[in-house]
């Protein structure tokens, strides 16, 4: 049997980055989350079986025939207490080794609210958001350059000693939002982090919009991801160096090469998103070439 296509190679990665949303998922299983009145995430049911045991924190809401909801407790009114009492709970199921996500533990916290522009419920540290299936976001550059009139674009290899995706391709510099940060703030320090871009040109980046996406891991987290996608022309003789050892090395390659990569299993796959997003924004990939065209724009925008 011959070997799928580019076509198909990259419509399998976008079905896969969206598979929350797809035949077979656990979606209908989860439990709304609930803080404030306000839904801000969806939690697996063994999750919270798990989280029933700490009602001074969590509790579930049962309807007639199965549980309905998983809600912070109302008298965690602030920002603050809400913070202390998420971070109890999860410290002391990281320290059972309750979930494997918890194995890759940060000391970061992520805010969680029902929308992007909505002020934050409470923090809770980056690896256990997929317990809870609430939104992440983050910022990924397209770095490129012209020679000769063609079209080049950076990326980087990631390290191999990463938690996540080692030794995967990525995309120039990319990184979650913590709490506290803005975008262009988070897009800027990991620009000099990762590829010592000065933050003088790191500023001259480009909004171009979002990329977005949810998918189930593989012990079924859920992933609800927002990336913040910036484009940023470099000077031709300008080169990344490797700043805090999340890279390891770093590419220029023709848009061509670029396209090819991103169908294959070497790309890690959100930052192949964010790349295929660059791509048909260029026009390097065209709607009267490319059948699969609208699929492949409806797959880098998928409603969280």
């Amino acid at each position: 049997m011959a070997a799928p296509g580019w076509s198909e190679r990259v419509r399998e990665l976008l079905r896969r980055m969206n598979s929350f949303h797809g035949a077979g998922s656990p979606k209908a299983l989860c439990l709304p989350f609930l803080v404030a009145g306000q839904q801000v995430g969806h939690v697996p049911q063994p999750v919270a079986q798990r989280l029933r045991q700490y009602p001074a924190v969590f509790s579930v809401s049962q309807g007639d025939e199965a549980p309905t909801c998983l809600e912070l407790n109302k008298h965690l009114a602030s920002f603050e207490e809400r913070t202390a009492a998420v971070q109890g709970v999860l410290k002391e199921l990281r320290e059972q080794k309750a979930f494997p996500c918890l194995k890759e533990w940060r000391e970061e916290l992520y805010n969680v609210m029902p929308y992007f522009c909505d002020l934050p419920l409470f923090g809770m540290e980056r690896a256990a958001t997929p317990l809870l299936g609430v939104k992440r976001y983050g910022t990924h550059l397209n770095g490129y350059t012209w020679r000769k009139g063609e079209l080049f674009m950076w990326l980087g290899r990631r390290a191999q000693n990463k938690p996540t995706y080692p030794g995967l391709l990525d995309n120039l510099a990319a990184g979650g939002i913590a709490s506290g940060l803005g975008v262009r703030e988070t897009l800027v320090k990991e620009c000099q982090e990762e590829a010592c871009i000065p933050a003088s040109l790191a500023a001259q980046a480009k909004p171009v919009g979002t990329v977005t996406y949810t998918y189930v891991g593989a012990q079924g987290e859920i992933y609800p991801e927002c990336q913040f996608v910036f484009d940023l022309e470099l000077p031709e003789d300008f080169v990344p160096q490797v700043g805090d050892g999340e890279v390891q090395e770093f590419y220029l390659w023709p848009l061509d090469k670029v396209k090819e990569a991103i169908g294959s299993p070497d790309f890690k796959p959100n930052c192949a998103m964010v790349a295929l997003d660059f791509l048909i924004r260029h026009g390097y990939i065209r709607p009267d070439e490319e059948p699969h065209y609208v699929e492949m724009v409806e797959g880098l925008h998928c409603t969280l």
